[in-house]
């Protein structure tokens, strides 16, 4: 385990995400959005990036105090959560996949503090058995713009709170205003994880696991800080890590 010195800030571990070549480089590359790791750092932690060796997972998690599986333009494998056929809406990072389970398993494992974001929900509900919407506009009749066109800086749709949970008490509210870029959802969160939070359209936004100390995933992007709610969800994680 991490040996942090006393009173050290928590060193919070963000996976990576990986591009094919072009663009910034004609080779392979990683890449993480800067307000990922300035909202971690602004509130308090050390935010460190974990690269895509999933026979790593251990050593890394020895190194960090808590997790967060970041989104990305891409999908969990159907096929992961007993799905015979994919959608042609789905786009597949199976290198980052099999290493973020790898962290995702460890760290429930260890009862370490995680926070899954976006896709990155989508598959801690599938580490712990739940089954995913594979496109949302195919599936539910009258669906939100969960593939919001205004810009993701600002809110798409509001979320409502589920009362008693985890959530709820960390953002004191029971409403809160959310950016959406899925186009997947929640569509069975399994035997552990309970709802935390639905859109107005029943979609599931958030999950968390009252049989850990801190496993939360939220759908939308609280790296934004739309909503106070979203400053304290990442504070209540460096809470728990520290």
């Amino acid at each position: 385990m991490n040996k942090r010195p006393p009173h050290a800030k928590p060193i919070i571990g963000l996976t990576l995400d990986a591009e094919a070549p072009g663009g910034y480089s004609k080779f392979p590359w990683y890449a993480i959005r800067q307000n990922y790791m300035d909202a971690i750092a602004d509130a308090g932690g050390v935010p460190i990036a974990l690269p895509h060796r999933a026979k790593l997972a251990d050593a890394y998690l020895d190194t960090i105090d808590a997790l967060i599986v970041t989104g990305g333009g891409f999908d969990v494998d159907p096929a992961l959560y007993g799905a015979t056929t994919r959608h042609d809406t789905v786009l597949l990072k199976p290198g980052r996949t099999t290493a973020e389970l790898a962290l995702l398993r460890g760290a429930l494992t260890r009862d370490m503090p995680l926070l899954g974001i976006c896709g990155g929900e989508q598959l801690l509900v599938v580490a712990l058995g739940g089954t995913l919407i594979q496109h949302i506009p195919d599936d539910i009749a009258g669906a939100l713009a969960h593939e919001q066109p205004n810009p993701r800086d600002q809110a798409g749709h509001e979320v409502r709170i589920s009362p008693g949970t985890k959530l709820a008490a960390i953002v004191g509210a029971a409403t809160m205003q959310v950016n959406s870029s899925h186009h997947q959802a929640v569509r069975d969160p399994g035997g552990v994880l309970v709802v935390n939070a639905t859109a107005p359209d029943g979609v599931i936004e958030g999950v968390e696991s009252p049989a850990h100390r801190f496993c939360l995933g939220v759908q939308w992007h609280p790296e934004f800080l739309i909503d106070p709610g979203d400053g304290r969800i990442l504070a209540a994680l460096i809470e728990a890590a520290a």
